[in-house]
């Protein structure tokens, strides 16, 4: 069902490409935060003593950040270049297909970093047990559970909480 808002189309595009834009200054600042301490990890001691595994999934975990960073930024780039071109809906389109893998990215950085983390110190069975948590979570809370709020599904409350 369309939400009516007594906006012009224009007017919509602008909040829609506005909202976007907010929702991103969220994401990025998580994703900076992890960015600089996957950074920082590879100029300690201990990563050197590291295994090949660890070191991979180290890796693994810094693409899954570069790759999010890309995502997450890139419909604040376009909005900047095609700013007053009449591209807002394109911008809208596209740049929400590249948000949503842009989270699935950081979803994934995040649990390499924490099986990571529980590998390095507890070890694999922790590892295992911390990175399916992770998806779990992100995955219900992210995905799951707005497909299940979505309107279409039934789900929707009638009214405000009581």
């Amino acid at each position: 069902m369309p939400e009516h808002t007594g906006e012009t189309r224009n007017e919509q595009l602008t909040r829609n490409v506005g909202e976007l834009l907010q929702e991103l200054r969220v994401a990025q600042a998580g994703v900076q935060i992890l960015f600089g301490f996957l950074l920082s990890v590879v100029f300690t001691d201990r990563f050197h003593d590291a295994s090949g595994f660890e070191k991979s999934l180290h890796l693994s975990a810094v693409a899954l950040a570069v790759a999010s960073t890309a995502l997450l930024t890139s419909p604040a780039a376009w909005h900047r270049l095609l700013f007053r071109t009449g591209s807002r809906e394109r911008i809208l389109t596209v740049g929400n297909r590249l948000v949503l893998v842009g989270l699935v990215c950081l979803a994934l950085a995040i649990t390499s970093t924490v099986a990571l983390i529980a590998k390095v110190v507890y070890g694999w069975i922790a590892m295992v047990i911390l990175g399916v948590l992770c998806v779990l979570i992100f995955g219900i809370l992210w995905f799951v559970m707005p497909i299940r709020m979505h309107p279409a599904n039934g789900d929707q409350p009638t009214g405000p909480p009581k």
